[in-house]
C-alpha cells in the first residue's frame, strides 16, 4: 500500500475501470481501490436476489422467484450500440475473451397511447403502423440522404451545411411532420430532449448512422446485451488492468485524498498513504469538487411475464418520446430476462427510467410502468447526477460523471475520452486501447 504509483484510481464503475484498464496497458503503474466488497460501484450488477431486496431494505424474496443466486440485477439499465464506442474498446482490448453477448430482441417506440415496434428492415418499415404511405416515401428518402452524407464531399450535402444548418432545417426540406420528426430524433438518434433541432445537423446524422450501422450488423436490434448482466463490463476492463500489472483492492475504506500544494500526491486507508501523481474517481469520492446537476430516477421491476405487446419476447427497449406525454425528457423501459443468465427461469426484470422534472419522482415513471403489466416486485431509486466543477489540469484529480438516463453508454464514453485526454493532454485514440502482441502477464 505504501508505495508509489503513477496512478490511483478509486471506485470500480465502467468508467474507473476501463480507464484503469488503459493506463496499465499504457505502462503506467496502477492501483485500483473500492470501498465496496463488489465490482461495478454505481454500475453493478446484484445478486444474489436476497442482496437487492436487503439493499432496500425488504425481507427475503418469496420464494416463487426462485434461486437468488440465478438473479443479477443491473442498479443502472443500459444496452450497448453494436457499432459503438464501447463495443469499439471491449474489442481492441479484446476483453471480449471474457464476455458473452446476445442481442436485443425489439426496440420499441410509444405513440398514441401504444407500442410500436421500431422497423429494423425495409419491409418492416413499409407495413409500419407509425407513417402513413406517403410519409413512407419521404422518410426513405431521407433515410437515403443520411446514409450517403459525408461531411467532407460537397456533393452529398444537397445544400446542408454540418455546422450551419439545423436539423430542424434538415427535417423540413424533406417535409417530415411532427410525428416523424420525433420517432427519428428520439428513437434512432436517441436524443433525450428537444434540443437538438436547433443545433447543427451533423451529430443527428451521425447517431443515425451509429443507430443504422449497429442495426445492419445484428438485425433485430441496434443493442447488445452481456450474459450475467452489466456487472460484468467493469470486471472484464478490470481483469485487463491486472493482466498489465494492476494491483486490485476491494472493501478499502477511503479515508482521505491528500494534498500537497492544492495537487494530489496520494491516498489514506487504513492508516497507510499510498502516494499518486494522478488520480480517477467517481463523484461519491470527491463530492467536494463536483457539482448536482440533476436527478434520474430508476424503477427495477420484475415480472413473471414479458411486456404485453411486444411479441413476447425475452428482451427489448421501449422509448416514450418527451413529447408524446407532456414532458421535457423521454422515459425508457429495458427488459432483460432469464435469457440473458439475469434472472431465474420465466422471470424478467424490465427497468422504467428517466431524468426527473418534479417533486414527485415516481409518479413521472407512471407512462412506462402502465406498459408492464402486472408487476411482481418494484424497486424505487433516485440518484443524484454530478460532474466534476474540478477539470483536474491544477489538482491531477479526474473525476467521472454519474451516468445518465440514456439506455446506452455513448456519453459514457464521450466522458471516458473527456477525462484520457485531461490526463495526457492528448486526444483519445483507440489505437492506445490496443493490448501489446506478447502480453507479459499472459493471459492465464
Amino acid at each position: 500500500m505504501d508505495e508509489e504509483y503513477d496512478v490511483i484510481v478509486l471506485g470500480t464503475g465502467l468508467t474507473e475501470c476501463i480507464l484503469s484498464g488503459i493506463m496499465a496497458v499504457n505502462g503506467k503503474k496502477v492501483l485500483h481501490m473500492d470501498r465496496n466488497s463488489y465490482y461495478g460501484a454505481e454500475s453493478a450488477s446484484i445478486t444474489p436476489l436476497e442482496d437487492l431486496y436487503k439493499r432496500f431494505g425488504e425481507s427475503l424474496p418469496e420464494e416463487s422467484m426462485g434461486r437468488g443466486r440465478d438473479w443479477n440485477v443491473d442498479l443502472i439499465p443500459k444496452f450497448l450500440m453494436a457499432n459503438g464506442q464501447l463495443v469499439r474498446m471491449l474489442l481492441i482490448t479484446q476483453v471480449t475473451r471474457y464476455l458473452d453477448f446476445k442481442v436485443i430482441e425489439g426496440s420499441y417506440v410509444y405513440k398514441g397511447a401504444k407500442i410500436h415496434k421500431v422497423p429494423s428492415t425495409e419491409f418492416e418499415a413499409l407495413n409500419s403502423s407509425l407513417m402513413g404511405i406517403f410519409e413512407k416515401r419521404r422518410f426513405k428518402k431521407f433515410l437515403t440522404f443520411i446514409s450517403g452524407y459525408d461531411e467532407k464531399d460537397p456533393k452529398t450535402r444537397e445544400g446542408v451545411d454540418p455546422q450551419k444548418t439545423t436539423m430542424r432545417a434538415v427535417f423540413q426540406k424533406f417535409n417530415l411532420d411532427q410525428q416523424v420528426m420525433d420517432f427519428t430524433g428520439h428513437s434512432l438518434a436517441l436524443y433525450r430532449t428537444d434540443d437538438y433541432l436547433d443545433q447543427p445537423c451533423i451529430d443527428t446524422i451521425n447517431r443515425i448512422k451509429l443507430y443504422s450501422e449497429s442495426l445492419a450488423r445484428y438485425g433485430k436490434s441496434p443493442y447488445l446485451y452481456p450474459l450475467y448482466g452489466l456487472g460484468e463490463l467493469p470486471q472484464g476492463f478490470a481483469r485487463l488492468s491486472a493482466i498489465y500489472g494492476g494491483t486490485y483492492m476491494l472493501n478499502k475504506p477511503i479515508e482521505e485524498i491528500v494534498y500537497e500544494n492544492g495537487k494530489v500526491i496520494g491516498v489514506r486507508s487504513e492508516g497507510e498513504v499510498a502516494r499518486c501523481k494522478q488520480l480517477i474517481c467517481d463523484p461519491s469520492y470527491a463530492p467536494d469538487r463536483c457539482q448536482k446537476v440533476g436527478q434520474v430516477v430508476r424503477a427495477i421491476c420484475l415480472l413473471d411475464h414479458p411486456i404485453p405487446n411486444t411479441d413476447d419476447t425475452n428482451s427489448c427497449q421501449i422509448i416514450i418520446p418527451q413529447s408524446q406525454v407532456h414532458r421535457k425528457h423521454d422515459i425508457y423501459v429495458c427488459m432483460v430476462s432469464s435469457a440473458h443468465n439475469v434472472a431465474s427461469k420465466g422471470k424478467y426484470i424490465a427497468i422504467v427510467n428517466t431524468t426527473v422534472e418534479t417533486k414527485d419522482p415516481e409518479a413521472e415513471l407512471k407512462p412506462g410502468l402502465d406498459l408492464l403489466g402486472p408487476i411482481t416486485k418494484k424497486f424505487v431509486t433516485v440518484g443524484d447526477l454530478y460532474e466534476p466543477t474540478d477539470i483536474g489540469t491544477e489538482s491531477q484529480i479526474f473525476i467521472s460523471r454519474s451516468y445518465d438516463a440514456t439506455t446506452h453508454f455513448e456519453t459514457t464514453c464521450d466522458d471516458i475520452k473527456d477525462i484520457y485526454c485531461r490526463m495526457t493532454g492528448s486526444d483519445f485514440d483507440f489505437g492506445e486501447m490496443e493490448r501489446k502482441k506478447n502480453d507479459i502477464f499472459g493471459d492465464a
